[in-house]
């Protein structure tokens, strides 16, 4: 099998673990995190703190191209990355936090990774991410939206300095 239908398969079946309506919605975040370079450097880029590093690699991991499958894995490096407010690393840790991909799964989370994946931005992209926002928000509770927007709300990006 080409590596080419290896990726696609990996792309598949990551977004089939998705909420319902994600394939069409993921589709941004796939293309911002896609890697073709060698795997040495991304590595040390994202060891350095490189947020757009720490997602791509997350997804390598969450997808097994180039690396052995790992969802732990893949939800640290999308941890890192969000922490400094990559977008693309907030979606998709919040679509982990959904499903319980790699960590526990955890609605209040999920809720705000997603918002937070949807102020940082604009057009379709926006709205897919409010569209996913929305369809977490319809499982929990209240209270437990009112958390997820707190949390979201005293949410500030940290940089990692090396």
């Amino acid at each position: 099998m080409k590596t080419g239908s290896l990726f696609a398969l990996a792309v598949v079946a990551l977004l089939a673990c998705a909420p319902a309506g994600a394939a069409d919605i993921s589709g941004w975040a796939v293309r911002a995190v896609t890697y073709r370079g060698t795997l040495p450097p991304l590595i040390i880029a994202a060891e350095r703190g490189d947020a757009r590093a720490q997602a791509k690699l997350g997804f390598l991991y969450a997808t097994g191209r180039n690396v052995t499958e790992n969802t732990t894995l893949a939800a640290y490096w999308y941890r890192r990355g969000a922490e400094q407010g990559n977008a693309a690393a907030q979606h998709l840790l919040g679509l982990m936090y959904d499903k319980g991909f790699g960590v526990p799964p955890d609605l209040v989370l999920a809720h705000m990774w997603l918002n937070l994946a949807a102020a940082r931005t604009r057009g379709d992209v926006h709205e897919d991410n409010i569209r996913l926002r929305d369809a977490v928000a319809g499982k929990i509770s209240r209270g437990q939206l009112a958390d997820a927007q707190q949390l979201a709300a005293v949410w500030f990006p940290k940089p990692e300095r090396f």
